[in-house]
């Protein structure tokens, strides 16, 4: 039989199931649902399986979100056998002639950053969000990585179904906004994935975007997550930024938040978020004395 190797990833939900030798060359694949399984009859089989959210396969591995209906130490070896037994009788894993040339719309948005480009798919990019502030920071993110091969990019966020861009001065956003846009509509239609969540590095960010970090959080400090999650995060998204709750301090009741993407280093941003939040937290909370502090990422 084939031998499968199970290795565990940053996310709890999601484990890879790597082979010996490549199974695909040069694409990536990720199916959302049995629907999506036409040309590939192995993540079609492995649909049946209940608790299977997600199928990613990539190079020498595949990689499976599941529900939480069980958990991975209860299925993972039966899921590693099912798997070896599949490749064992020959089973195609990948029909590359039947892969066909997804449509996807992009559409580029200025923002309040004048550094900064949002570009929006019509195709999730990512559920977990990714922040490159250089390319060695894009080991989660193959789009990002080739993206700076572009000379005058400098930061890029991805989250959801947008991609910030943070370009050097030495060019203006109307004279390259056209050829971005075009790289990352070519890329996406190849079946190229964006983000590779099996590959994020879990940060004291992310931990803290956790359902086990807010629940052991202070009655305020999680009224006050509920708060931005609610009334401001939605409108920094559509700027092409995000913001998150970083702490609370009791004492001198200071709020710390955290900028990222276009809201990151933008001149404006930082004053007009953090005296907008504030003037929302001290109404909703019904406590003058609140402060708020913003951080850039």
């Amino acid at each position: 039989m084939s031998r499968i190797e199970i290795k565990p990833t940053n996310n709890p939900a999601i484990v890879k199931f790597e082979t010996e030798d490549f199974i695909v060359k040069g694409k990536s694949y990720e199916f959302k649902n049995i629907d999506d399984t036409k040309n590939s009859p192995l993540a079609m089989q492995l649909f049946y399986l209940p608790f299977v959210k997600t199928v990613f396969i990539s190079g020498n591995f595949i990689a499976i979100e599941k529900f939480s209906i069980v958990e991975w130490e209860d299925v993972q070896e039966e899921v590693a056998n099912q798997i070896a037994d599949f490749i064992e009788k020959g089973g195609i894993i990948i029909k590359e002639e039947e892969t066909k040339k997804v449509p996807i719309t992009i559409y580029g948005e200025t923002t309040p950053n004048p550094a900064v480009m949002k570009f929006v798919s019509n195709k999730l990019l990512t559920k977990t969000m990714v922040e490159c502030k250089n390319i060695e920071e894009t080991k989660a993110s193959p789009l990002a990585k080739e993206l700076y091969n572009f000379p005058f990019v400098k930061e890029i966020f991805i989250d959801e179904n947008y991609i910030s861009i943070t370009k050097y001065d030495i060019v203006e956003w109307e004279d390259v906004t056209f050829e971005i846009r075009n790289f990352i509509k070519e890329y996406l239609e190849l079946g190229n994935v964006a983000v590779d969540e099996t590959k994020i590095v879990e940060t004291v960010n992310h931990q803290k975007q956790q359902d086990v970090y807010f629940d052991k959080l202070d009655t305020t400090s999680q009224q006050i997550v509920n708060i931005l999650e609610e009334y401001v995060k939605p409108a920094v998204q559509s700027d092409g930024g995000n913001i998150m709750f970083d702490s609370y301090n009791e004492e001198d009741k200071t709020v710390k938040v955290i900028l990222q993407g276009a809201c990151s280093g933008c001149p404006s941003s930082t004053f007009t978020l953090k005296n907008g939040i504030e003037n929302m937290l001290k109404q909703m909370l019904h406590d003058n004395e609140i402060k708020v502090e913003a951080l850039n990422a």
